[in-house]
């Protein structure tokens, strides 16, 4: 299936999950179905003179009436539509009344998605922005009406025929990243929703990442408490990204490879293996640069994906488009081993940030040939180095960082001021005391090398 057709009929198809109350797959539709069965009681807002008589007169028929029948009034009157609804959302305060009017709303524009264009319409009017009254109800303390209002937001943004200004969707895609930081947050599901919905349209996806919204994605996926849904739902989000053949180029400096490699070893969902290797299907196909793509062809082998494909491949999939992916990027893989020298697979190694005994590390060789290469890109991969011993506590990757430091003033004597500049000396000083016997060795090892005067020159 064609990389857009095929997003468009995932699309369709979660789409499709969630029309009508029968199907409650989240915990917002789960009481949505219970606000629909108490119904409000219309008339006691007419005699407490809190609703117009024409309000309350289109409001009684279009919640009592079938779908044929709030068609059909809408056709006759749809500016009615727009105002009964907004003259109710903003002059009701009870909670249970709002969740009933939101709910009723949001059943509305899921009916038919064409009648978000009657609130633009009638707010275009007014001279307001149409999204200006749901925006004021995510301040709410009932957690209901604040995210039934941001489903609706939503679809107002991918359903209207023009996309939200940038204001307002720069505003509501940082409320949406600020949502997915609590990852407690019982409506985790329905804020990673809008997520999905937004996400499909190439100016929103734009708009996400100059809003820094990867990074949220990728705190939440990398974080153990999250199920299978969210892993699902995120990851959908991030495959929507990658269709961007720029986006494609940049996500991986979230370090995004590393994490998803981690959950397609440990899922059992057929759903988030098939939607973790759409995605890295994306990241090795979508790139204009066919160095970003050997890139992360590199970042997945160092991150033991071949061997889970391999793995993946003993197992019956009905699915023929996970067949389709998992064959796409086990040849793409292979064929980027077989292009591997062993500055690749070290710079790769480095850059996944989780560093490990492989051969390279121990070659007298490599760090002969190799070692002035880690001032390349202005000392990118020095500079990780620095980074891990300052921020990692594994023992394993402060070992091994602290004696890839020694190697490469054993090996470039003219790269001690640079470690110097950089205050790895001082970092690797303060490991002689570590509480690990190995980060105590190599620790030793490395400052030795840094401070003796050495025989190897350039």
């Amino acid at each position: 299936m064609a990389g857009i057709e095929k997003l468009g009929s995932v699309i369709s198809n979660v789409d499709d999950l969630e029309k009508g109350a029968q199907v409650a797959t989240s915990l917002l539709q789960e009481r949505a179905n219970d606000v629909r069965a108490n119904r409000v009681n219309w008339q006691s807002y007419l005699q407490g003179q809190m609703i117009s008589h024409e309000v309350f007169e289109f409001i009684s028929k279009f919640d009592s009436g079938n779908s044929e029948v709030r068609t059909a009034m809408l056709q006759k009157n749809p500016t009615q539509f727009a105002v009964t609804f907004y003259i109710l959302i903003s002059q009701i305060a009870k909670d249970q009344t709002l969740q009933y009017i939101l709910t009723m709303l949001d059943d509305a524009l899921q009916e038919d998605k064409s009648r978000v264009e009657i609130f633009k319409e009638y707010a275009k009017k007014r001279k307001d922005s149409v999204y200006s009254p749901f925006f004021h109800l995510l301040d709410r303390e009932d957690k209901f009406i604040v995210y039934q209002s941001s489903r609706i937001i939503g679809k107002i943004a991918c359903w209207s025929k023009e996309p939200m200004d940038k204001k307002n969707l720069h505003f509501y895609l940082n409320w949406l990243k600020d949502q997915l930081k609590h990852t407690s947050n019982e409506y985790l599901q329905t804020a990673a929703r809008c997520l999905q919905m937004m996400l499909r349209i190439e100016v929103y996806r734009l708009a996400f990442m100059e809003v820094e919204g990867i990074s949220a994605i990728v705190s939440v996926l990398a974080g153990s408490k999250v199920g299978f849904q969210i892993q699902y739902q995120l990851t959908f989000c991030l495959w929507c990204i990658t269709f961007n053949s720029t986006l494609a180029e940049k996500v991986n400096k979230y370090n995004i490879i590393p994490i998803l490699a981690d959950i397609l070893s440990e899922s059992v969902k057929e759903k988030v293996t098939r939607i973790i290797l759409a995605t890295f299907r994306n990241l090795l196909e979508k790139p204009g640069e066919k160095e970003c793509i050997q890139e992360h062809a590199l970042a997945m082998v160092q991150c033991k994906v071949l061997k889970q494909l391999e793995l993946l491949e003993g197992r019956k999939f009905d699915d023929p488009d996970i067949v389709d992916d998992l064959k796409f990027v086990s040849e793409k893989l292979l064929s980027s081993v077989q292009d591997l020298s062993s500055f690749d697979e070290y710079s790769t190694e480095v850059k996944s940030g989780r560093l490990e005994w492989s051969p390279v590390h121990k070659s007298d060789r490599f760090w002969r040939e190799n070692a002035l290469r880690l001032n390349e890109k202005n000392y990118e991969l020095l500079k990780i180095l620095v980074r891990l011993l300052e921020s990692s506590r594994d023992p394993l990757i402060l070992s091994v960082a602290a004696h890839d430091i020694g190697e490469y003033v054993r090996y470039y004597p003219r790269g001690k001021n640079m470690i110097e500049q950089l205050g790895a000396k001082q970092l690797v000083m303060q490991y002689l005391s570590h509480e690990d016997p190995n980060v105590r060795y190599e620790a030793l090892i490395a400052v030795q090398k840094l401070m003796v005067h050495n025989c190897y020159h350039e």
